[in-house]
């Protein structure tokens, strides 16, 4: 009975952390205090009632696991791949690859803006798949929306499709890959691990689900622009901008080097990083001033990388505690509401394709959220199905909202850099953000789970 009770306790805080985040609050914060929090229920609930997953622990072992190894493993396994990613991010735009693939799609669409509009996303498809960070983003959106808006496309149906092909990027990124599996390594030691699922055994579905995520958004897009009374184009004018040279066009492919020497070599991520910038460097000649030059301009780029990413870094540590208390909260969550997830692959697609909006906000579906308390109890329930369908399970469920979503920091900035209302945006986000998901999911049963 009490462990029902600390389960009751541990979900009203989660819908608590939910209603959270939806006001947009300090989430770094939020989850230093939910993680307090749970600590302290979890030691109520184990004095109470011995709880398997705490046996041979002391408090101070539970605290140090909580507090001290949860963002040290996190930090170990996953940060400096984003770390590594961000800088690779600076180094495509300080290169003026990014912003020359831009203008020459813009070359190419004319004044077509359904042609400018897909060819300019698929570029932005393009440096996601291995750009991260804040920084990137808006130093990318700065170019494209503008662009689009002149095109006469409307705020709305510009931000969507842009954020739109950001979330297919991410869907095979590798920075994000090695992100979302150290956050379940964490709960399940080693069943997550490089050697038994690596980039290599995901890339085939992540890029199927990019392509298929990015038709999705386009189609809408073009069908919104179609119904949209034409409105009247201006200049496109970037702000700030200086003229800037193109970029020569061998250095074009460095925007997605890092996963062909990944997927194609089997060069881990951090040395892939490295080879693509200095092969974008080299190819644009950026290595040309003299050492001391040269030594001042990566440690400029890394620098800024490391404070695109520094915000979420922050966020990332506290969840990882988080991560490690949901680890000793499983049982009770098990208590409450173990009986409603599926043991087989079917039935856990469907679930979870219904719940698919519930990772918005930050909900329960969403790793990158509240969403680990929830993994907990379905791992549990799954014990017996492969990690090569449930990573990807988890990858949609948390990637497809997450990038859509108004708490995504770079989704804020680009409400308040158009103009465009929450409500206007998550019209499109919420609706097509769970037929894409839901889509992908049932993908994902076809290739990695109907055989189980």
């Amino acid at each position: 009975m009490s462990s029902i009770i600390i389960g009751i306790l541990l979900l009203l805080s989660l819908v608590g952390l939910i209603y959270y985040a939806v006001k947009g609050k300090n989430l770094m914060v939020g989850f230093l205090v939910i993680t307090t929090l749970w600590l302290v229920l979890v030691l109520v609930g184990n004095a109470l009632s011995p709880n398997p997953l705490m046996a041979d622990l002391s408090t101070i072992d539970i605290i140090g696991n909580v507090y001290q190894a949860g963002p040290e493993g996190y930090a170990k396994s996953i940060l400096v791949n984003i770390f590594f990613g961000a800088f690779f991010g600076r180094v495509l735009i300080e290169t003026g690859i990014a912003s020359t693939l831009i203008r020459k799609v813009v070359e190419l669409g004319g004044d077509k803006p359904k042609i400018t509009m897909v060819l300019l996303c698929f570029v932005v498809l393009l440096c996601f798949t291995s750009m991260t960070g804040i920084g990137p983003v808006i130093a990318i959106a700065v170019i494209a929306l503008p662009i689009m808006q002149a095109l006469g496309i409307p705020s709305s149906i510009s931000l969507f499709g842009f954020m739109g092909s950001i979330m297919a990027g991410i869907l095979a990124n590798v920075t994000n890959f090695k992100q979302y599996q150290g956050i379940l390594d964490g709960m399940a030691a080693g069943r997550f691990a490089d050697t038994a699922y690596d980039f290599q055994m995901y890339f085939p579905f992540g890029a199927l689900a990019a392509g298929v995520a990015f038709v999705i958004c386009m189609v809408v897009c073009c069908m919104a622009l179609t119904r949209h009374e034409k409105s009247h184009a201006w200049a496109a004018v970037t702000p700030n901008a200086q003229p800037q040279a193109d970029a020569p066009v061998i250095s074009w492919i460095s925007v997605i080097l890092p996963i062909l020497l990944v997927v194609v070599c089997k060069l881990q991520v951090i040395p892939a990083f490295f080879v693509s910038a200095l092969f974008a460097l080299l190819t644009c000649g950026k290595l040309k001033n003299g050492y001391d030059k040269i030594s001042q301009l990566i440690s400029k780029l890394f620098t800024d990388g490391s404070v695109d990413v520094a915000p979420m870094i922050g966020f990332l540590l506290t969840l990882a505690m988080f991560n490690n208390v949901a680890v000793f909260a499983g049982p009770y969550f098990e208590a409450v509401i173990g009986g409603i997830f599926p043991h087989n692959a079917l039935g856990l697609t469907l679930l979870m394709a219904v719940l698919i909006p519930a990772g918005f906000f930050r909900g329960p579906t969403n790793l990158v959220g509240c969403g680990t308390a929830v993994a907990v109890v379905i791992l549990g329930a799954a014990a017996d199905l492969p990690v090569t369908f449930l990573y990807p399970l988890f990858a949609v469920t948390t990637i497809v909202p997450q990038h859509l979503d108004i708490t995504q920091s770079w989704v804020a900035w680009g409400l308040g850099y158009t103009k465009v209302s929450s409500k206007g945006f998550m019209k499109y986000t919420i609706p097509v953000g769970w037929v894409i998901g839901v889509i992908l999911l049932v993908m994902n049963y076809f290739m990695n789970g109907m055989a189980v």
